[in-house]
């Protein structure tokens, strides 16, 4: 089964499918005839057949178009969470990556991070066991920084916060991480996504964050491990601040859901 099929409607979602190809790795591109030629990559007249075409041959599936399209198309195909593909939908513009089908057992959850990551987009899962975790853990650290390092201080942080691991959502960090080998692994061995904030996101927003001129200096960022912490969710607000744990640093914030 190949990996990965992206498929769009327009010439604004080719862009967006180009991109998540440069990110993500080999993938196959499904481009509507009425995309510009100058976009490359197979072309197909209607969604429909195209999708009973292919379901069966990817494990996953990113459509870059409306949602209620995506469900049509998918009418009647879907067998079982652990069998059917992992499918993602994603707007026009970039700013959502949806975890449609197969969220858990079928890995559109971690295929909806890993888009979002792609994107600079707000990653959105649904699912039960997901949703209900409520607990950001931000991380920063120096490159090339190990993964037992990272391991070690976020399990302290948690402790610290009096939070226990099961309600952790996600790790974040800023998108200049996304090759930190440590962080990548450290992520693997605790068994939390890691989604990245972009550098541009944390300089612009508005919420309140001590800010760090060793950082600063280092990597053009007024911090890495609160703004990530903040930013990685909804309505979010500090539990344990910034704290250094043997040369990583890490902040815990909590989602304000209900």
């Amino acid at each position: 089964m190949n990996p990965n099929a992206v498929i769009t409607l327009s010439n604004t979602g080719a862009k967006l499918a180009g991109r998540l190809a440069q990110e993500m790795g080999p993938c196959d591109l499904f481009l509507h005839s009425d995309v510009s030629r100058r976009f490359a990559g197979k072309r197909f007249d209607a969604v429909i057949p195209l999708t009973k075409r292919i379901f069966s041959r990817y494990s996953g599936l990113v459509y870059i178009m409306p949602c209620g399209v995506v469900a049509r198309a998918l009418n009647g195909l879907p067998r079982h969470k652990t069998t059917d593909p992992a499918v993602v939908v994603v707007d026009a513009g970039g700013r959502y990556a949806i975890s449609l089908l197969s969220g858990h057992e079928g890995g559109a959850n971690a295929l909806a991070l890993r888009v979002a990551n792609a994107l600079a987009a707000e990653p959105v899962i649904t699912t039960t066991t997901e949703a209900a975790k409520d607990v950001i853990v931000g991380v920063g650290c120096r490159r090339g920084a190990a993964a037992a390092d990272i391991v070690t201080a976020v399990r302290k942080g948690l402790r610290l916060a009096e939070v226990r691991p099961a309600r952790v959502r996600w790790l974040a960090s800023a998108d200049l991480k996304k090759d930190e080998a440590g962080l990548l692994g450290a992520a693997e061995e605790l068994g939390f996504g890691l989604r990245f904030i972009s550098a541009e996101e944390i300089r612009g927003t508005a919420k309140t964050f001590r800010h760090s001129r060793f950082v600063k200096t280092k990597v053009g960022l007024p911090a890495v491990a609160e703004p990530a912490a903040l930013l990685a969710g909804r309505r979010t607000t500090l539990l344990l601040p910034k704290t250094i744990i043997h040369g990583v640093t890490v902040a815990v914030a909590r989602e304000n859901c209900l």
